[in-house]
Protein backbone atom coordinates (compact mmCIF):
# COMPACT_ATOMS: atom_id res chain seq x y z
CA UNK A 1 0.00 0.00 0.00
CA UNK A 2 1.56 3.26 -0.85
CA UNK A 3 0.09 7.09 -0.63
CA UNK A 4 2.69 9.20 -2.25
CA UNK A 5 1.68 13.04 -2.25
CA UNK A 6 3.69 15.51 -4.46
CA UNK A 7 3.78 18.87 -5.29
CA UNK A 8 4.74 20.91 -2.61
CA UNK A 9 6.86 24.06 -3.58
CA UNK A 10 7.69 27.09 -2.13
CA UNK A 11 5.38 29.86 -3.34
CA UNK A 12 4.92 33.71 -2.87
CA UNK A 13 1.94 34.65 -1.14
CA UNK A 14 -1.06 34.80 -3.43
CA UNK A 15 0.10 32.29 -5.54
CA UNK A 16 -0.99 28.62 -6.37
CA UNK A 17 -0.14 25.05 -6.14
CA UNK A 18 -1.41 22.00 -6.95
CA UNK A 19 -0.69 18.85 -4.54
CA UNK A 20 -1.30 15.21 -5.96
CA UNK A 21 -1.45 12.18 -3.92
CA UNK A 22 -1.58 8.61 -6.29
CA UNK A 23 -2.85 5.70 -4.49
CA UNK A 24 -2.26 1.96 -5.16
CA UNK A 25 -2.32 -1.48 -3.19
CA UNK A 26 -5.70 -0.92 -2.23
CA UNK A 27 -9.15 -0.23 -4.11
CA UNK A 28 -8.96 3.44 -3.62
CA UNK A 29 -12.31 4.10 -5.18
CA UNK A 30 -14.03 2.82 -1.97
CA UNK A 31 -12.41 5.38 0.34
CA UNK A 32 -13.13 8.50 1.50
CA UNK A 33 -9.51 10.90 0.93
CA UNK A 34 -9.02 13.44 2.72
CA UNK A 35 -6.11 15.83 3.45
CA UNK A 36 -4.56 17.14 6.40
CA UNK A 37 -2.01 19.78 7.47
CA UNK A 38 1.03 20.02 10.17
CA UNK A 39 2.83 23.23 10.53
CA UNK A 40 5.45 23.42 12.45
CA UNK A 41 5.24 22.47 16.29
CA UNK A 42 1.45 22.16 15.83
CA UNK A 43 -1.09 19.48 15.68
CA UNK A 44 -2.23 17.90 12.60
CA UNK A 45 -5.41 19.18 11.13
CA UNK A 46 -8.11 18.34 8.71
CA UNK A 47 -7.93 20.26 5.44
CA UNK A 48 -10.33 18.75 3.20
CA UNK A 49 -12.01 15.42 2.26
CA UNK A 50 -13.89 14.08 -0.76
CA UNK A 51 -16.77 11.09 -1.21
CA UNK A 52 -15.45 8.04 -2.84
CA UNK A 53 -17.66 9.19 -6.12
CA UNK A 54 -16.43 12.58 -5.78
CA UNK A 55 -19.56 14.20 -5.15
CA UNK A 56 -19.56 15.74 -1.94
CA UNK A 57 -16.76 17.53 -0.54
CA UNK A 58 -16.01 19.18 2.85
CA UNK A 59 -13.47 22.05 3.92
CA UNK A 60 -11.98 23.46 6.96
CA UNK A 61 -12.87 27.13 7.62
CA UNK A 62 -9.93 27.91 6.88
CA UNK A 63 -9.39 26.95 3.65
CA UNK A 64 -13.02 26.89 2.23
CA UNK A 65 -13.27 29.37 -0.92
CA UNK A 66 -9.21 28.96 -1.58
CA UNK A 67 -8.71 25.42 -1.40
CA UNK A 68 -10.73 22.61 -4.30
CA UNK A 69 -9.85 18.74 -3.86
CA UNK A 70 -11.35 16.66 -6.45
CA UNK A 71 -10.19 12.98 -7.35
CA UNK A 72 -9.85 10.82 -10.30
CA UNK A 73 -10.62 7.21 -9.41
CA UNK A 74 -9.58 5.93 -12.82
CA UNK A 75 -6.16 7.00 -11.89
CA UNK A 76 -6.16 6.31 -8.18
CA UNK A 77 -5.54 10.20 -7.71
CA UNK A 78 -6.38 12.90 -5.43
CA UNK A 79 -5.85 16.53 -5.78
CA UNK A 80 -5.69 19.66 -3.90
CA UNK A 81 -5.38 22.98 -5.52
CA UNK A 82 -4.48 25.34 -3.48
CA UNK A 83 -5.02 29.35 -4.80
CA UNK A 84 -4.49 32.86 -2.99
CA UNK A 85 -2.00 31.06 -0.72
CA UNK A 86 -1.31 32.33 2.60
CA UNK A 87 1.92 32.27 4.58
CA UNK A 88 -0.48 30.47 7.61
CA UNK A 89 -0.55 28.01 4.75
CA UNK A 90 2.54 26.45 5.18
CA UNK A 91 2.80 23.42 6.15
CA UNK A 92 3.52 19.59 5.60
CA UNK A 93 0.32 18.27 3.58
CA UNK A 94 -0.46 14.78 3.98
CA UNK A 95 -2.84 12.41 1.90
CA UNK A 96 -5.32 9.88 3.73
CA UNK A 97 -7.48 7.37 3.02
CA UNK A 98 -10.10 7.06 5.24
CA UNK A 99 -11.27 3.26 5.97
CA UNK A 100 -11.06 0.36 7.52
CA UNK A 101 -7.72 0.29 7.63
CA UNK A 102 -6.80 3.31 6.68
CA UNK A 103 -3.72 5.10 5.06
CA UNK A 104 -1.67 7.83 5.73
CA UNK A 105 0.97 9.74 2.48
CA UNK A 106 4.79 10.87 3.85
CA UNK A 107 3.52 14.06 3.12
CA UNK A 108 4.93 16.64 0.35
CA UNK A 109 6.18 20.18 2.43
CA UNK A 110 4.37 23.42 1.04
CA UNK A 111 5.89 26.90 2.09
CA UNK A 112 4.22 30.45 1.45
CA UNK A 113 6.56 32.91 2.03
CA UNK A 114 7.99 35.82 0.12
Amino acid sequence: VQLVESGGDLVQPGGSLRLSCAASGFTFSRYFMRWYRQAPGKEREFVASISTSGGSTRYANSVKGRFTISRDNAKNTVHLQMNSLKPEDTAVYFCHAAGIPDYWGQGTQVTVSS
